[in-house]
């Protein structure tokens, strides 16, 4: 019964928060700050699906400075979670398909998101060419999901090299934001569901003469190592609460 309640709550909670977001978008259409103002609200249905989020972000993160965010993707709950940690001035580059999607396509589209074809590898590259010149027109931060694809409980699966392709070209610092183990710690049918760690980490310089695979591969083992830590620390949150 519960997880009927929930689903029923969540779905009218979305549809209200996405009405809110279109009327102001509306008014702002493409504004800078509008991914930063979904993650907050959309970080506000964590409480419906019985979780609790621990958001840390570097005070060495420069609100007046570019970056590329690279963070982990788990499930479609990070849409609650680690996009809460999406800072004023930064947008993300997503599949061309995602506009499509009922209610939420139209929200991600007057967020300024970039959308690229992933079908056209010769499109995608001049997408990539384009976010860089946007990037340097209006001061964003571009944010990447370097997985390219939800991991759904594998651990943090290989980087593509997009994300680090940018960064070469921009010549700009990457910050990784990681968030804790996801992958079935929800259930609706459960009060419950315990507490997600997420970090944006203190933005790290590229090492010179470094290719972009072999970037991927250095920030790659970098996020892994920090996403074990706050596994750990997420368990004993969670193993805390029960022994009060």
């Amino acid at each position: 019964m519960l997880a009927i309640i929930r689903f029923i709550a969540l779905l009218a909670y979305f549809i209200g928060v996405n009405a809110v977001l279109f009327v102001i978008f509306l008014f702002r259409p493409f504004h800078r700050n509008n991914v930063n103002l979904c993650g907050k609200m959309y970080a506000t249905m964590a409480t419906i699906v019985g979780l609790k989020i621990e958001l840390r972000v570097s005070k060495q993160i420069d609100p007046n400075k570019n970056y590329i965010f690279i963070a982990n993707h788990q499930n479609s709950y990070d849409l609650i979670t680690i996009c809460k940690a999406a800072l004023p001035g930064v947008v993300t580059v997503g599949k061309k398909s995602l506009k499509w999607i009922p209610i939420f396509g139209v929200i991600y589209w007057l967020s300024a998101n970039i959308m690229i074809d992933r079908k056209n590898t010769g499109r995608a590259r001049d997408t990539l060419t384009a976010t860089l010149e946007k990037m340097r027109a209006n001061k964003l931060s571009i944010w990447f999901f370097p997985e390219g694809t939800r991991s759904y409980g594998r651990g943090l699966l290989p980087f593509k090299t997009g994300a680090f392709r940018l960064a070469l070209a921009a010549k700009e610092a990457i910050v990784p934001v990681c968030a804790s183990e996801l992958h079935n710690k929800v259930k609706l049918n459960r009060w419950n569901n315990g507490t997600v760690v997420i970090e944006a980490l203190a933005p790290i310089e590229m090492p010179e003469g470094m290719s972009a695979k072999e970037l991927s591969v250095y920030y790659h083992e970098i996020m892994a190592k920090k996403i074990a830590e706050l596994n750990i620390e997420a368990q004993n949150i969670d193993g805390q609460h029960r022994s009060v």
